[in-house]
Protein backbone atom coordinates (compact mmCIF):
# COMPACT_ATOMS: atom_id res chain seq x y z
CA UNK A 1 0.00 0.00 0.00
CA UNK A 2 1.67 3.17 -0.98
CA UNK A 3 0.77 6.36 1.28
CA UNK A 4 1.01 9.85 -0.03
CA UNK A 5 1.51 13.22 2.13
CA UNK A 6 -1.12 15.25 1.28
CA UNK A 7 -2.52 18.90 2.70
CA UNK A 8 -6.06 19.86 2.89
CA UNK A 9 -6.90 22.90 3.79
CA UNK A 10 -3.97 23.64 4.72
CA UNK A 11 -3.62 20.45 7.30
CA UNK A 12 -1.05 17.71 6.61
CA UNK A 13 -2.39 13.92 6.14
CA UNK A 14 -1.77 10.60 4.65
CA UNK A 15 -3.44 9.00 2.00
CA UNK A 16 -3.49 5.59 0.34
CA UNK A 17 -2.55 6.52 -3.52
CA UNK A 18 -5.69 6.62 -5.49
CA UNK A 19 -8.44 7.49 -2.72
CA UNK A 20 -10.66 9.96 -4.44
CA UNK A 21 -10.34 13.74 -2.54
CA UNK A 22 -14.32 12.91 -1.53
CA UNK A 23 -12.85 9.94 0.71
CA UNK A 24 -10.03 10.99 1.98
CA UNK A 25 -11.63 13.99 3.19
CA UNK A 26 -14.52 12.18 4.33
CA UNK A 27 -11.57 10.36 6.30
CA UNK A 28 -10.56 13.48 8.09
CA UNK A 29 -13.96 14.50 9.53
CA UNK A 30 -14.04 16.79 6.11
CA UNK A 31 -17.74 16.89 4.93
CA UNK A 32 -18.20 17.73 0.97
CA UNK A 33 -21.59 17.94 -0.48
CA UNK A 34 -23.15 15.63 -3.17
CA UNK A 35 -26.32 14.88 -4.99
CA UNK A 36 -25.54 12.39 -7.74
CA UNK A 37 -22.43 10.34 -6.00
CA UNK A 38 -24.23 6.57 -4.61
CA UNK A 39 -20.90 4.29 -3.76
CA UNK A 40 -20.40 1.82 -6.49
CA UNK A 41 -23.69 2.30 -8.31
CA UNK A 42 -23.62 5.98 -9.22
CA UNK A 43 -19.77 7.43 -9.34
CA UNK A 44 -20.30 9.62 -12.44
CA UNK A 45 -19.34 13.58 -11.40
CA UNK A 46 -22.54 14.64 -12.74
CA UNK A 47 -24.05 17.31 -10.54
CA UNK A 48 -20.79 19.03 -9.66
CA UNK A 49 -21.78 19.73 -6.09
CA UNK A 50 -18.50 18.12 -4.91
CA UNK A 51 -15.91 20.43 -6.55
CA UNK A 52 -13.11 21.50 -4.53
CA UNK A 53 -9.72 23.04 -5.44
CA UNK A 54 -6.73 21.74 -6.27
CA UNK A 55 -3.20 23.50 -6.34
CA UNK A 56 -2.10 23.38 -9.71
CA UNK A 57 -5.30 22.22 -11.45
CA UNK A 58 -6.32 24.18 -14.02
CA UNK A 59 -9.99 24.19 -12.55
CA UNK A 60 -11.93 23.07 -9.90
CA UNK A 61 -12.23 19.38 -10.10
CA UNK A 62 -15.06 16.94 -9.17
CA UNK A 63 -14.18 15.03 -5.42
CA UNK A 64 -15.98 11.87 -5.91
CA UNK A 65 -14.14 10.86 -8.86
CA UNK A 66 -10.49 12.57 -8.62
CA UNK A 67 -8.04 10.42 -7.25
CA UNK A 68 -4.93 11.49 -5.25
CA UNK A 69 -1.83 10.37 -7.10
CA UNK A 70 0.52 12.77 -6.27
CA UNK A 71 3.06 13.53 -3.66
CA UNK A 72 2.30 16.79 -1.86
CA UNK A 73 -1.24 17.25 -3.67
CA UNK A 74 -2.78 20.48 -1.46
CA UNK A 75 -6.81 20.22 -1.22
CA UNK A 76 -9.00 23.28 -0.41
CA UNK A 77 -12.53 22.19 -0.25
CA UNK A 78 -13.83 25.44 1.48
CA UNK A 79 -12.36 28.64 -0.82
CA UNK A 80 -14.34 31.39 -1.75
CA UNK A 81 -14.01 29.76 -5.48
CA UNK A 82 -15.64 26.84 -4.07
CA UNK A 83 -17.98 27.84 -2.00
CA UNK A 84 -19.13 29.78 -5.20
CA UNK A 85 -19.09 27.22 -7.04
CA UNK A 86 -21.40 25.14 -5.07
CA UNK A 87 -23.92 28.02 -4.95
CA UNK A 88 -24.17 28.95 -8.53
CA UNK A 89 -24.75 25.26 -9.20
CA UNK A 90 -27.50 24.87 -6.53
CA UNK A 91 -29.04 28.21 -8.43
CA UNK A 92 -29.10 26.65 -11.46
CA UNK A 93 -30.93 23.46 -10.38
CA UNK A 94 -33.17 25.70 -8.97
CA UNK A 95 -34.09 27.72 -12.46
CA UNK A 96 -36.60 25.10 -13.93
CA UNK A 97 -36.97 23.37 -10.36
CA UNK A 98 -40.58 23.18 -9.26
CA UNK A 99 -40.20 24.85 -6.02
CA UNK A 100 -43.14 23.98 -4.40
CA UNK A 101 -41.38 22.21 -1.22
CA UNK A 102 -44.24 22.82 1.34
CA UNK A 103 -46.65 20.81 -0.41
CA UNK A 104 -44.01 18.43 -1.46
CA UNK A 105 -43.65 14.59 0.38
CA UNK A 106 -39.98 15.19 0.80
CA UNK A 107 -40.17 18.33 2.52
CA UNK A 108 -38.27 18.73 5.26
CA UNK A 109 -36.54 15.19 3.84
CA UNK A 110 -34.61 16.50 0.73
CA UNK A 111 -31.11 16.78 -0.20
CA UNK A 112 -31.49 19.64 -2.22
CA UNK A 113 -33.46 21.43 0.32
CA UNK A 114 -31.05 20.59 2.83
CA UNK A 115 -28.19 22.11 0.64
CA UNK A 116 -29.67 25.15 -0.58
CA UNK A 117 -30.82 25.63 3.46
CA UNK A 118 -26.59 25.18 3.94
CA UNK A 119 -25.61 27.43 1.39
CA UNK A 120 -27.53 30.13 2.33
CA UNK A 121 -29.41 30.45 -1.03
CA UNK A 122 -31.59 33.40 -0.74
CA UNK A 123 -32.47 33.87 -4.09
CA UNK A 124 -34.07 30.88 -5.84
CA UNK A 125 -34.90 32.95 -8.86
CA UNK A 126 -31.58 34.17 -9.98
CA UNK A 127 -31.48 32.22 -12.70
CA UNK A 128 -34.70 31.69 -13.80
CA UNK A 129 -35.98 31.50 -17.59
CA UNK A 130 -37.91 28.81 -19.31
CA UNK A 131 -39.73 26.11 -17.20
CA UNK A 132 -41.55 23.74 -18.87
CA UNK A 133 -44.15 22.02 -17.08
CA UNK A 134 -43.73 18.38 -17.23
CA UNK A 135 -46.50 15.74 -17.05
CA UNK A 136 -46.79 13.48 -13.88
CA UNK A 137 -46.75 9.50 -14.34
CA UNK A 138 -49.14 8.43 -11.91
CA UNK A 139 -50.05 4.86 -14.07
CA UNK A 140 -48.46 2.18 -11.49
CA UNK A 141 -49.56 1.19 -8.07
CA UNK A 142 -46.81 2.10 -6.20
CA UNK A 143 -44.91 5.51 -6.97
CA UNK A 144 -45.52 8.98 -8.50
CA UNK A 145 -43.31 10.61 -11.09
CA UNK A 146 -42.88 14.23 -11.03
CA UNK A 147 -39.66 14.87 -13.90
CA UNK A 148 -40.64 18.81 -12.46
CA UNK A 149 -38.55 18.21 -9.18
CA UNK A 150 -35.45 15.81 -10.46
CA UNK A 151 -32.74 17.83 -10.79
CA UNK A 152 -31.26 14.93 -13.17
CA UNK A 153 -28.65 13.27 -10.78
CA UNK A 154 -29.24 10.35 -12.45
CA UNK A 155 -29.46 8.09 -8.97
CA UNK A 156 -32.80 6.41 -10.28
CA UNK A 157 -31.04 5.15 -13.14
CA UNK A 158 -28.35 3.99 -11.73
CA UNK A 159 -30.73 1.75 -8.80
CA UNK A 160 -32.82 0.43 -11.83
CA UNK A 161 -29.88 -0.85 -13.83
CA UNK A 162 -28.44 -2.56 -10.65
CA UNK A 163 -31.95 -4.33 -10.67
CA UNK A 164 -31.42 -5.80 -14.05
CA UNK A 165 -34.58 -3.96 -14.84
CA UNK A 166 -33.20 -0.32 -16.56
CA UNK A 167 -36.50 0.56 -17.73
CA UNK A 168 -35.65 4.07 -17.11
CA UNK A 169 -33.02 6.56 -18.21
CA UNK A 170 -31.98 10.20 -19.95
CA UNK A 171 -34.82 10.75 -22.65
CA UNK A 172 -33.17 13.72 -25.46
CA UNK A 173 -30.01 16.35 -25.20
CA UNK A 174 -28.96 19.56 -23.51
CA UNK A 175 -31.88 21.71 -21.75
CA UNK A 176 -34.64 19.53 -23.18
CA UNK A 177 -32.80 15.77 -20.86
CA UNK A 178 -35.32 14.23 -18.54
CA UNK A 179 -35.45 10.79 -17.06
CA UNK A 180 -37.71 8.52 -18.45
CA UNK A 181 -38.51 5.47 -19.82
CA UNK A 182 -38.38 4.52 -23.47
CA UNK A 183 -40.35 6.84 -26.11
CA UNK A 184 -41.63 8.40 -22.68
CA UNK A 185 -44.17 5.50 -21.98
CA UNK A 186 -45.62 5.52 -19.05
CA UNK A 187 -44.07 3.26 -16.02
CA UNK A 188 -47.24 0.95 -16.17
CA UNK A 189 -46.53 -0.13 -19.60
CA UNK A 190 -42.80 -1.20 -19.16
CA UNK A 191 -40.95 -3.95 -17.34
CA UNK A 192 -40.85 -2.23 -14.10
CA UNK A 193 -40.74 -4.72 -11.44
CA UNK A 194 -42.49 -2.34 -8.47
CA UNK A 195 -39.11 -2.59 -6.65
CA UNK A 196 -39.12 0.94 -5.66
CA UNK A 197 -34.96 1.28 -5.00
CA UNK A 198 -35.17 4.41 -7.15
CA UNK A 199 -37.90 6.19 -4.57
CA UNK A 200 -35.45 5.50 -1.85
CA UNK A 201 -32.30 6.89 -3.31
CA UNK A 202 -33.72 9.78 -5.20
CA UNK A 203 -32.80 13.17 -3.14
CA UNK A 204 -35.59 15.26 -3.95
CA UNK A 205 -39.36 14.90 -4.26
CA UNK A 206 -38.89 13.57 -8.13
CA UNK A 207 -39.83 9.99 -7.54
CA UNK A 208 -42.31 9.06 -4.41
CA UNK A 209 -44.43 6.31 -3.09
CA UNK A 210 -47.87 7.21 -3.67
CA UNK A 211 -49.60 7.87 -0.68
CA UNK A 212 -52.70 5.86 0.69
CA UNK A 213 -52.82 7.21 3.78
CA UNK A 214 -56.00 8.82 3.22
CA UNK A 215 -57.79 5.72 2.43
CA UNK A 216 -56.76 4.24 5.99
CA UNK A 217 -57.83 7.27 7.54
CA UNK A 218 -61.54 7.01 5.82
CA UNK A 219 -61.40 3.29 6.59
CA UNK A 220 -60.68 3.57 10.34
CA UNK A 221 -63.35 6.73 10.43
CA UNK A 222 -66.13 4.40 9.30
CA UNK A 223 -68.12 2.31 12.23
CA UNK A 224 -69.35 0.31 9.86
CA UNK A 225 -66.21 -0.96 8.77
CA UNK A 226 -63.84 -3.34 11.08
CA UNK A 227 -60.09 -2.33 10.21
CA UNK A 228 -57.57 -4.49 11.06
CA UNK A 229 -53.84 -4.01 10.44
CA UNK A 230 -50.31 -6.63 10.46
CA UNK A 231 -47.14 -5.28 9.86
CA UNK A 232 -43.85 -6.71 8.03
CA UNK A 233 -40.93 -7.97 10.33
CA UNK A 234 -38.94 -5.51 8.43
CA UNK A 235 -41.03 -2.43 10.11
CA UNK A 236 -39.67 -2.42 13.63
CA UNK A 237 -36.29 -2.70 12.17
CA UNK A 238 -36.75 0.51 10.47
CA UNK A 239 -39.27 2.46 11.54
CA UNK A 240 -37.65 4.30 14.67
CA UNK A 241 -35.69 6.46 12.21
CA UNK A 242 -38.11 8.28 10.83
CA UNK A 243 -38.27 9.74 14.39
CA UNK A 244 -34.57 10.07 15.13
CA UNK A 245 -33.73 6.66 16.62
CA UNK A 246 -30.34 5.08 15.79
CA UNK A 247 -30.48 3.00 12.44
CA UNK A 248 -30.56 -0.36 13.71
CA UNK A 249 -33.61 0.58 16.64
CA UNK A 250 -36.32 -2.58 17.12
CA UNK A 251 -39.07 -0.08 17.52
CA UNK A 252 -41.74 -2.90 17.53
CA UNK A 253 -43.00 -2.18 20.68
CA UNK A 254 -44.19 1.68 20.25
CA UNK A 255 -44.49 0.82 16.73
CA UNK A 256 -47.80 -1.32 18.17
CA UNK A 257 -49.01 1.11 20.65
CA UNK A 258 -48.88 4.02 18.22
CA UNK A 259 -51.22 1.43 15.51
CA UNK A 260 -53.56 1.20 18.45
CA UNK A 261 -53.52 4.63 19.24
CA UNK A 262 -54.33 5.44 15.08
CA UNK A 263 -57.45 3.82 15.54
CA UNK A 264 -57.21 0.06 14.40
CA UNK A 265 -59.37 -2.20 15.78
CA UNK A 266 -56.87 -5.27 15.51
CA UNK A 267 -52.72 -5.25 14.98
CA UNK A 268 -51.68 -8.25 13.86
CA UNK A 269 -48.02 -9.54 13.32
CA UNK A 270 -46.93 -10.45 9.23
CA UNK A 271 -44.96 -13.04 11.05
CA UNK A 272 -47.94 -14.95 11.90
CA UNK A 273 -48.09 -15.65 7.98
CA UNK A 274 -44.53 -16.14 8.00
CA UNK A 275 -44.76 -18.81 10.29
CA UNK A 276 -48.02 -20.32 8.30
CA UNK A 277 -45.66 -19.94 4.88
CA UNK A 278 -42.99 -22.21 6.82
CA UNK A 279 -45.62 -24.76 6.77
CA UNK A 280 -47.17 -24.29 3.31
CA UNK A 281 -43.39 -23.77 1.57
CA UNK A 282 -41.64 -26.51 3.81
CA UNK A 283 -44.32 -29.01 2.73
CA UNK A 284 -44.62 -28.40 -1.09
CA UNK A 285 -40.41 -28.33 -0.80
CA UNK A 286 -40.71 -32.08 0.50
CA UNK A 287 -43.47 -33.36 -1.63
CA UNK A 288 -41.44 -31.66 -4.57
CA UNK A 289 -38.29 -33.80 -3.74
CA UNK A 290 -40.00 -36.85 -2.92
CA UNK A 291 -42.26 -36.98 -6.10
CA UNK A 292 -40.10 -35.65 -8.79
CA UNK A 293 -41.20 -32.18 -8.95
CA UNK A 294 -39.99 -29.15 -10.54
CA UNK A 295 -36.48 -28.83 -8.85
CA UNK A 296 -34.96 -26.38 -8.04
CA UNK A 297 -38.27 -24.75 -5.74
CA UNK A 298 -37.65 -20.98 -5.47
CA UNK A 299 -39.10 -18.93 -2.74
CA UNK A 300 -42.12 -16.79 -3.36
CA UNK A 301 -42.28 -14.57 -0.98
CA UNK A 302 -40.99 -11.54 -2.97
CA UNK A 303 -43.55 -9.86 -5.03
CA UNK A 304 -40.72 -7.83 -6.60
CA UNK A 305 -38.62 -10.73 -7.81
CA UNK A 306 -41.91 -12.66 -8.77
CA UNK A 307 -42.75 -9.94 -11.17
CA UNK A 308 -38.77 -9.91 -12.40
CA UNK A 309 -39.51 -13.56 -12.82
CA UNK A 310 -43.02 -13.04 -14.69
CA UNK A 311 -41.33 -10.79 -17.38
CA UNK A 312 -37.56 -11.81 -17.68
CA UNK A 313 -37.91 -15.95 -16.62
CA UNK A 314 -40.86 -16.60 -17.26
CA UNK A 315 -39.67 -20.33 -18.48
CA UNK A 316 -38.43 -20.35 -14.69
CA UNK A 317 -42.14 -20.08 -13.42
CA UNK A 318 -42.51 -23.61 -12.86
CA UNK A 319 -39.86 -23.38 -10.51
CA UNK A 320 -41.55 -20.87 -8.26
CA UNK A 321 -43.44 -22.09 -5.11
CA UNK A 322 -47.09 -21.55 -5.32
CA UNK A 323 -47.33 -19.85 -1.69
CA UNK A 324 -48.31 -16.79 -1.30
CA UNK A 325 -46.56 -14.15 0.54
CA UNK A 326 -47.23 -14.15 4.10
CA UNK A 327 -48.59 -10.53 3.59
CA UNK A 328 -51.02 -11.81 1.45
CA UNK A 329 -51.36 -15.37 3.65
CA UNK A 330 -51.97 -13.41 6.85
CA UNK A 331 -54.99 -11.07 4.36
CA UNK A 332 -57.09 -14.57 3.80
CA UNK A 333 -56.84 -16.10 7.19
CA UNK A 334 -58.25 -12.30 8.84
CA UNK A 335 -60.83 -13.01 5.95
CA UNK A 336 -61.90 -16.56 7.03
CA UNK A 337 -60.86 -18.04 10.15
CA UNK A 338 -60.75 -14.80 11.83
CA UNK A 339 -63.87 -13.97 10.39
CA UNK A 340 -65.31 -16.77 11.05
CA UNK A 341 -64.55 -17.23 14.90
CA UNK A 342 -65.39 -13.66 15.52
CA UNK A 343 -68.81 -13.29 13.53
CA UNK A 344 -67.29 -10.75 11.22
CA UNK A 345 -68.79 -10.67 7.79
CA UNK A 346 -65.41 -10.66 5.51
CA UNK A 347 -67.07 -7.74 3.67
CA UNK A 348 -67.06 -5.43 6.49
CA UNK A 349 -62.96 -5.86 7.38
CA UNK A 350 -60.83 -3.29 5.73
CA UNK A 351 -57.66 -5.27 6.03
CA UNK A 352 -54.48 -3.13 5.94
CA UNK A 353 -50.64 -4.31 5.72
CA UNK A 354 -47.43 -1.66 6.27
CA UNK A 355 -44.65 -3.13 4.40
CA UNK A 356 -41.23 -2.41 3.90
CA UNK A 357 -41.96 -3.41 0.16
CA UNK A 358 -43.27 -0.82 -2.57
CA UNK A 359 -43.81 -3.98 -4.65
CA UNK A 360 -46.55 -5.25 -1.85
CA UNK A 361 -49.22 -2.35 -3.36
CA UNK A 362 -48.93 -4.13 -7.00
CA UNK A 363 -48.90 -7.68 -4.81
CA UNK A 364 -52.28 -7.06 -3.11
CA UNK A 365 -54.19 -6.15 -6.61
CA UNK A 366 -53.28 -9.17 -8.48
CA UNK A 367 -55.29 -11.51 -9.37
CA UNK A 368 -55.68 -14.52 -7.65
CA UNK A 369 -55.20 -13.01 -4.40
CA UNK A 370 -58.56 -13.65 -2.64
CA UNK A 371 -61.44 -15.31 -2.65
CA UNK A 372 -65.16 -14.94 -3.76
CA UNK A 373 -64.45 -11.70 -4.66
CA UNK A 374 -62.89 -10.29 -1.41
CA UNK A 375 -59.50 -9.36 -1.62
CA UNK A 376 -56.88 -10.79 1.20
CA UNK A 377 -55.30 -7.47 1.62
CA UNK A 378 -57.07 -3.64 0.67
CA UNK A 379 -54.84 -1.27 1.18
CA UNK A 380 -50.79 -1.59 1.81
CA UNK A 381 -48.71 1.38 3.13
CA UNK A 382 -44.96 1.81 3.13
CA UNK A 383 -43.12 2.01 6.75
CA UNK A 384 -43.03 5.37 5.39
CA UNK A 385 -46.15 6.03 5.07
CA UNK A 386 -47.23 4.98 8.29
CA UNK A 387 -44.66 7.36 10.06
CA UNK A 388 -46.08 9.88 8.38
CA UNK A 389 -50.15 9.09 9.80
CA UNK A 390 -48.26 8.69 13.01
CA UNK A 391 -46.82 12.38 12.64
CA UNK A 392 -49.95 13.95 11.00
CA UNK A 393 -52.22 12.22 14.68
CA UNK A 394 -49.93 13.95 16.73
CA UNK A 395 -48.22 10.72 18.55
CA UNK A 396 -45.23 11.42 20.13
CA UNK A 397 -43.70 8.55 19.07
CA UNK A 398 -40.60 8.14 20.98
CA UNK A 399 -42.30 8.76 24.12
CA UNK A 400 -45.14 6.12 24.12
CA UNK A 401 -44.98 2.91 25.99
CA UNK A 402 -43.82 -0.35 24.47
CA UNK A 403 -46.90 -2.53 23.76
CA UNK A 404 -47.00 -6.04 22.31
CA UNK A 405 -49.37 -7.50 19.25
CA UNK A 406 -53.40 -8.66 19.92
CA UNK A 407 -53.02 -12.50 20.42
CA UNK A 408 -54.83 -13.92 18.24
CA UNK A 409 -52.36 -13.50 15.52
CA UNK A 410 -49.83 -11.69 16.71
CA UNK A 411 -47.95 -14.52 18.23
CA UNK A 412 -44.85 -15.90 16.12
CA UNK A 413 -41.87 -17.49 16.32
CA UNK A 414 -38.01 -16.33 15.87
CA UNK A 415 -38.12 -18.24 11.95
CA UNK A 416 -40.93 -15.76 10.91
CA UNK A 417 -38.90 -12.41 12.58
CA UNK A 418 -36.13 -13.52 10.12
CA UNK A 419 -38.10 -13.28 6.96
CA UNK A 420 -37.11 -9.76 6.56
CA UNK A 421 -32.98 -10.25 5.93
CA UNK A 422 -31.85 -12.27 3.20
CA UNK A 423 -31.53 -15.86 3.80
CA UNK A 424 -34.36 -15.74 6.57
CA UNK A 425 -37.11 -17.71 4.46
CA UNK A 426 -34.29 -20.21 3.82
CA UNK A 427 -33.30 -20.64 7.40
CA UNK A 428 -36.76 -20.70 8.69
CA UNK A 429 -37.46 -23.72 5.83
CA UNK A 430 -34.54 -25.36 6.72
CA UNK A 431 -35.26 -25.17 10.66
CA UNK A 432 -38.85 -26.97 10.28
CA UNK A 433 -37.73 -29.08 6.86
CA UNK A 434 -35.06 -30.76 8.97
CA UNK A 435 -37.37 -31.27 12.21
CA UNK A 436 -39.98 -32.97 9.86
CA UNK A 437 -37.91 -35.34 8.17
CA UNK A 438 -36.09 -36.22 11.02
CA UNK A 439 -39.08 -36.74 13.03
CA UNK A 440 -36.72 -34.97 15.95
CA UNK A 441 -37.10 -31.59 17.60
CA UNK A 442 -33.13 -30.54 16.66
CA UNK A 443 -31.12 -28.00 18.65
CA UNK A 444 -29.42 -26.59 15.30
CA UNK A 445 -31.32 -23.63 14.62
CA UNK A 446 -28.71 -21.01 13.40
CA UNK A 447 -27.76 -21.64 9.93
CA UNK A 448 -24.84 -19.04 9.56
CA UNK A 449 -24.12 -19.92 6.00
CA UNK A 450 -27.14 -18.08 4.44
CA UNK A 451 -27.09 -15.44 6.41
CA UNK A 452 -24.83 -12.14 5.52
CA UNK A 453 -25.55 -9.61 2.69
CA UNK A 454 -22.91 -11.27 -0.12
CA UNK A 455 -24.27 -11.27 -3.45
CA UNK A 456 -24.73 -15.31 -3.54
CA UNK A 457 -24.41 -17.56 -0.88
CA UNK A 458 -24.41 -21.38 -0.99
CA UNK A 459 -24.25 -23.93 1.34
CA UNK A 460 -25.21 -28.20 1.23
CA UNK A 461 -27.04 -29.27 4.38
CA UNK A 462 -27.39 -32.95 5.60
CA UNK A 463 -31.06 -33.48 5.89
CA UNK A 464 -32.45 -36.42 7.42
CA UNK A 465 -28.98 -38.10 5.45
CA UNK A 466 -30.71 -36.53 2.36
CA UNK A 467 -27.61 -33.73 0.89
CA UNK A 468 -29.85 -30.35 0.23
CA UNK A 469 -27.96 -28.09 -1.64
CA UNK A 470 -29.19 -24.59 -1.30
CA UNK A 471 -28.38 -20.99 -2.53
CA UNK A 472 -29.97 -17.42 -1.41
CA UNK A 473 -29.29 -13.87 -2.81
CA UNK A 474 -31.04 -10.70 -2.98
CA UNK A 475 -31.07 -8.00 -5.33
CA UNK A 476 -32.20 -8.50 -8.80
CA UNK A 477 -29.13 -8.08 -10.78
CA UNK A 478 -27.28 -10.74 -8.67
CA UNK A 479 -30.64 -13.24 -9.16
CA UNK A 480 -30.33 -12.77 -12.93
CA UNK A 481 -26.80 -14.70 -12.97
CA UNK A 482 -28.27 -17.65 -10.61
CA UNK A 483 -31.25 -17.84 -13.05
CA UNK A 484 -29.17 -17.76 -15.68
CA UNK A 485 -26.92 -20.30 -13.65
CA UNK A 486 -30.33 -22.18 -13.78
CA UNK A 487 -31.55 -21.94 -16.81
CA UNK A 488 -28.03 -23.24 -18.67
CA UNK A 489 -28.90 -26.43 -16.13
CA UNK A 490 -25.23 -25.63 -14.10
CA UNK A 491 -26.85 -25.28 -11.19
CA UNK A 492 -27.54 -28.57 -9.07
CA UNK A 493 -29.50 -26.71 -5.96
CA UNK A 494 -33.01 -28.16 -4.63
CA UNK A 495 -34.04 -24.74 -3.04
CA UNK A 496 -33.18 -21.53 -4.03
CA UNK A 497 -34.54 -18.29 -2.08
CA UNK A 498 -34.43 -15.00 -3.99
CA UNK A 499 -35.51 -11.61 -2.62
CA UNK A 500 -35.85 -8.42 -4.44
CA UNK A 501 -33.86 -5.82 -2.73
CA UNK A 502 -30.74 -6.03 -2.04
CA UNK A 503 -30.03 -7.28 1.55
CA UNK A 504 -33.87 -8.32 1.41
CA UNK A 505 -36.90 -6.34 2.95
CA UNK A 506 -35.03 -4.73 5.00
CA UNK A 507 -33.81 -2.31 2.69
CA UNK A 508 -36.94 -2.07 0.68
CA UNK A 509 -38.37 0.84 -1.65
CA UNK A 510 -40.89 1.56 1.39
CA UNK A 511 -38.48 2.08 3.96
CA UNK A 512 -36.86 4.98 5.21
CA UNK A 513 -35.19 7.52 3.67
CA UNK A 514 -31.81 7.70 4.44
CA UNK A 515 -29.42 10.42 2.69
CA UNK A 516 -26.57 9.69 0.46
CA UNK A 517 -24.32 11.22 2.98
CA UNK A 518 -25.24 8.63 4.89
CA UNK A 519 -26.09 5.41 2.69
CA UNK A 520 -22.67 5.67 1.04
CA UNK A 521 -20.91 4.87 4.61
CA UNK A 522 -22.80 2.66 6.84
CA UNK A 523 -24.04 -0.52 5.55
CA UNK A 524 -27.96 -0.27 6.47
CA UNK A 525 -28.78 -3.25 5.31
CA UNK A 526 -26.66 -5.01 7.95
CA UNK A 527 -27.62 -2.82 10.80
CA UNK A 528 -31.59 -3.65 10.68
CA UNK A 529 -30.94 -6.97 9.87
CA UNK A 530 -29.32 -7.43 12.72
CA UNK A 531 -32.13 -5.99 14.60
CA UNK A 532 -34.11 -9.15 13.34
CA UNK A 533 -31.65 -11.47 14.38
CA UNK A 534 -30.96 -10.68 18.11
CA UNK A 535 -35.14 -10.58 18.33
CA UNK A 536 -34.84 -13.95 16.74
CA UNK A 537 -32.20 -15.15 19.08
CA UNK A 538 -33.87 -14.04 22.51
CA UNK A 539 -37.53 -15.40 21.57
CA UNK A 540 -38.31 -18.85 23.23
CA UNK A 541 -39.87 -20.19 19.74
CA UNK A 542 -37.76 -20.30 16.82
CA UNK A 543 -39.11 -22.56 14.47
CA UNK A 544 -42.41 -22.38 12.84
CA UNK A 545 -44.03 -25.16 13.38
CA UNK A 546 -44.48 -24.67 16.82
CA UNK A 547 -46.41 -22.08 16.69
CA UNK A 548 -49.19 -22.62 18.69
CA UNK A 549 -51.23 -20.28 16.67
CA UNK A 550 -50.41 -21.96 13.60
CA UNK A 551 -51.03 -25.46 15.32
CA UNK A 552 -54.42 -24.54 16.37
CA UNK A 553 -55.54 -22.53 13.06
CA UNK A 554 -54.69 -26.38 10.79
CA UNK A 555 -56.50 -28.35 14.07
CA UNK A 556 -59.32 -26.15 13.61
CA UNK A 557 -59.48 -24.84 10.07
CA UNK A 558 -57.20 -25.68 6.98
CA UNK A 559 -56.24 -29.81 8.01
CA UNK A 560 -53.26 -30.70 7.21
CA UNK A 561 -50.23 -28.29 5.34
CA UNK A 562 -50.50 -28.23 1.83
CA UNK A 563 -54.08 -29.82 1.88
CA UNK A 564 -56.90 -28.86 0.11
CA UNK A 565 -58.46 -25.76 2.34
CA UNK A 566 -55.01 -24.65 2.40
CA UNK A 567 -54.11 -24.42 -1.30
CA UNK A 568 -57.75 -23.24 -1.99
CA UNK A 569 -56.78 -20.19 0.59
CA UNK A 570 -53.01 -19.88 0.86
CA UNK A 571 -51.43 -20.91 -2.56
CA UNK A 572 -51.64 -18.62 -5.57
CA UNK A 573 -50.54 -18.91 -9.32
CA UNK A 574 -48.42 -16.50 -11.73
CA UNK A 575 -48.53 -15.31 -15.77
CA UNK A 576 -46.07 -14.52 -18.46
CA UNK A 577 -45.98 -11.03 -18.93
CA UNK A 578 -43.96 -9.33 -21.82
CA UNK A 579 -40.47 -8.46 -21.09
CA UNK A 580 -41.12 -4.87 -23.05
Amino acid sequence: MEMLNIKINGMPFSVEKNTTILDACRQFGIKIPTLCFLRDINEIGACRMCMVEVKGARSLVASCVYPIDREGTEIFTNSPKVIESRKTTLELILSNHDKKCLSCPRNNNCELQALCKEYGIEDENKFEGANPVLPIDTTTDHLVRNNNKCILCRRCVAACKEQHVGVIGPNNRGFDTTIGCAFDQNLADVACVSCGQCTAVCPTGALVVKDETAKVFEAIADPEKVVIVQTAPAVRAALGEEFGMPIGTNAEGKMVASLRRLGFDKVFDTNFGADLTILEEGTEFIDRVKNGGVLPMITSCSPGWIKFCEHYYPDLLPNLSTCKSPQQMTGAIIKSYYAEKEGIDPKNIVSVSVMPCTAKKFEHKRDDQGKDGIKDVDIVITTRELADMIKKAGLQFTELPDEDYDPALGIFTGAAVIFGATGGVMEAALRSVADILTGDDLKKVDYHEVRGTQPIKYATYDVAGMEVKVAVTSGLDNAAKLLDEIRAGKADYQFVEIMCCPGGCVNGGGQPIVPASVRNYVDIKAERAKVLYDQDAGLPMRKSHESPIVKKLYEEYLGEPGGHKAHELLHTTYVERTKY
